[in-house]
């Protein structure tokens, strides 16, 4: 018996709507969940076997791929542009996840790279960095040119 699970997620500021897929195709289960960190892990600790999942890029979605990439099997950020499926048809929250639960059933999804979690880190450490000590720079800097330094000595900005 395959156990592998292909889920949808359609994520907005609120809440996520969910579709859990089997492997032949058929939606086991549907739900919407507040987008807290706490009420998703909960929902995917319930779920057991081989999980995939997939959501649209978008505001999120930096922070539920640092959430979910660690406890599940397979995730897939995809672009929304290049999704024509969820363009057919009705549209709304539920039909949008059970769709990209479809997609990524059938592996037609296109991913965006999502880095790993150590360069936005490192991407945040310098920055946090930069605002601590470049705000000093300009004062740092004009205080030096006052002082002689980069002038050959010749203190430009000393009178008398």
């Amino acid at each position: 018996m395959n156990d592998e699970k292909y889920i949808g997620l359609d994520v907005h500021q609120a809440t996520i709507s969910v579709a859990v897929m089997n492997a032949s195709g058929k939606v086991v289960m549907e739900s919407i969940l507040e987008t807290k960190a706490a009420t998703i892990l909960e929902f995917f600790a319930g779920l057991r076997g081989t999980l995939q999942v997939t959501f649209e890029e978008g505001t999120w979605s930096v922070w539920l791929y640092d959430l979910l990439n660690p406890r599940v099997d397979k995730l897939v950020v995809c672009n929304p542009r290049k999704n024509a499926l969820l363009k057919d048809g009705n549209k709304s929250d539920r039909i949008d996840a059970c769709k990209l639960a479809e997609l990524l059933g059938g592996n037609q999804l296109k991913p965006v790279y999502h880095g790993e979690t150590g360069v936005r880190m490192l991407r945040e450490l310098s920055r946090s960095y930069l605002r601590q000590y470049v705000p000093a720079l300009p004062y740092t800097v004009a205080r030096r040119c006052c002082d002689g330094y980069g002038t050959a000595g010749q203190g430009s900005c000393r009178t008398g």
